[in-house]
């Protein structure tokens, strides 16, 4: 699928909000051909399955390298014009203007904020991820550092995907 404009899709929001699974539905239902999906959660879930461990026993050890081949295929991604669909938390303005500097002016932007749901459902689904468990605290944490995505941080388009 080659095309003029490359488009750039941030994901946002706290874990367990349905990022994921968003990338999963929309996959099934568009042709990504030339799409790139970049996480660093599943490449930690891959090191993890490849040394028998689970992803709270694999984090620490994999994290910095997960991040550092996440970022390679970034810049593969922009390099080769590929459409980018980043899954991580991209929380704060800060952290999603770090990796939307990386881009050129001739991609699309575009961030699609996930708001926590009620709470009984976030625990839910929090919950229902074996061997991947985030301390509450941590979750306070990131909660409280939220800022939520706008079209002033350079993105062309927010979408918001109701729970």
């Amino acid at each position: 699928m080659s095309k003029d404009t490359p488009v750039f899709t941030m994901l946002v929001g706290l874990p367990g909000t349905g990022k994921s699974t968003w990338i999963t539905h929309e996959y099934q239902e568009v042709p990504f051909v030339d799409c790139v999906p970049l996480s660093t959660d599943a490449e930690i879930e891959k090191m993890c399955v490849s040394q028998g461990i689970t992803y709270d026993q694999g984090f620490k050890l994999f994290i910095d390298q997960a991040q550092k081949i996440v970022n390679q295929k970034m810049a593969n991604a922009i390099k080769n014009r590929h459409d980018i669909v980043l899954d991580q938390t991209n929380l704060t303005r800060k952290s999603r203007a770090r990796k939307m500097a990386q881009l050129p002016r001739a991609y699309k932007k575009y961030a699609v904020f996930f708001p926590v749901p009620e709470e009984a459902e976030w625990k839910r689904r929090l919950s229902a991820r074996p061997g991947k468990c985030i301390p509450q605290s941590v979750l306070d944490d990131m909660q409280r550092g939220l800022e939520p995505p706008s079209t002033d941080e350079g993105f062309d388009e927010v979408m918001v995907i109701a729970q």
